[in-house]
């Protein structure tokens, strides 16, 4: 058997094996690709109007005003997008809380399980157990990139002749079916390739801490990713602070300090403990964001948390734009278009892959079958 062969049995047999979970993973892929601007375009609750040079309420007074409306709820967490939306508060709720960031009032309560989530956990788990569901499609990650790799290799041409490269770079649309269904699984899947390779890589990255570890190791030169430490603010400190209007400095510091793309896009935690840090995520811009702890008594900088992304270190780095990888915001509309395409082509290549299976099995089948010999009286 030649080594095209075997490329070939491995391409068939893993593709058969995860082909329906590639299908699911690609698909509702493709649909999230356009997650927030479907959301924008379909939820009015999204958006508010900004009166002239109205400026945003203060976190603590947004909490209050949330926690007066619904009696025993409890605000964790405030997300601000930007002068012309809403802000989205996180409580322990089921519902999603839309605040006017200028006056206060609740727009909406809307169920946390929506479309969009549904699609999430179809994409991240299966609609499985979690742990499970996780597993199933990690590996089934790996193993698509594994068929990409050797997708790769059967597509190359022995000869780069004319009518190879028509036949590796072109779809045969006058053709019979069965020819046009050849043709959009191996020139459709070359052209995704690259796009392909990229999103699968960046989700096993999510999924595997060997590969992650790996890939700092390798875009750091050789260094070791540092250990995870939880952030804690200085309780040796004795102060006469009311903590709601520390978290509303830290907020003020955030925009006006911290903040460098998109100051008005900033997510703020009211912290529970003396120990807890109070936490902002700033510079929410292409799919990066800067996460950031505070002392919640000196309102200082802690040290876990993350350098601006232009003085990030190559392995930090890399490590931050990996989920803006994965979804294609790195570019904002233009390379989620690119993605989405690429999505879509590869939700198809397990169903013209199987197809092309069934025609070879059909035709073996009819060579396999006896002749009946017609016989002369």
């Amino acid at each position: 058997m030649t080594f095209k062969k075997i490329i070939a049995w491995l391409h068939l047999w893993l593709g058969l094996v995860s082909g329906i979970i590639v299908f699911i993973v690609a698909f509702t892929g493709c649909i999230l690709v356009f997650e927030h601007e479907i959301e924008s375009m379909i939820q009015p609750w999204l958006h508010v109007e900004r009166a002239g040079e109205a400026a945003f309420l203060p976190p603590s007074a947004i909490k209050h005003s949330v926690e007066k409306a619904l009696p025993g709820t409890k605000v964790n967490s405030i997300w601000y997008y930007g002068h012309s939306n809403t802000a989205q508060v996180s409580a322990n709720s089921d519902s999603v809380i839309y605040v006017d960031p200028y006056k206060g009032n609740i727009v909406a309560l809307v169920d946390h399980e929506d479309f969009f989530h549904f699609v999430l956990d179809g994409h991240t788990e299966l609609w499985m157990e979690k742990k499970l569901g996780k597993g199933i499609i990690s590996y089934a990650t790996l193993i698509f990139f594994v068929l990409l790799v050797s997708g790769l290799v059967l597509w190359w041409p022995k000869k780069w002749s004319k009518a190879n490269r028509d036949k590796s770079f072109k779809i045969k649309w006058e053709a019979k079916w069965k020819r046009v269904n050849y043709d959009l699984h191996n020139v459709l899947g070359f052209y995704s390739l690259l796009v392909a390779v990229l999103i699968s890589l960046t989700g096993l990255s999510m999924s595997f801490p060997w590969l992650r570890d790996g890939v700092y190791w390798l875009s750091s030169g050789g260094e070791t990713p540092p250990v995870y430490k939880p952030a804690f603010s200085d309780t040796t400190v004795v102060r006469n602070l009311v903590a709601l209007n520390q978290v509303d400095k830290a907020w003020k510091k955030g925009m006006d300090e911290i903040g460098v793309y998109k100051k008005d896009n900033i997510i703020i935690s009211f912290p529970n403990k003396p120990a807890d840090p109070i936490y902002l995520c700033t510079d929410m811009e292409a799919g990066v964001w800067r996460d950031v702890y505070l002392d919640q008594n000196t309102l200082k900088i802690l040290p876990e948390s993350q350098a601006h992304i232009r003085n990030e270190s190559s392995g930090f780095w890399l490590r931050r734009i990996n989920y803006s990888l994965h979804v294609g915001a790195i570019g904002g509309l233009p390379t989620k278009f690119i993605y989405f395409i690429a999505s879509l082509i590869c939700a198809t290549l397990p169903l013209t892959g199987a197809y092309i299976w069934w025609g070879r099995r059909k035709k073996e089948k009819k060579k396999k079958q006896p002749r009946l010999a017609c016989i002369r009286e």
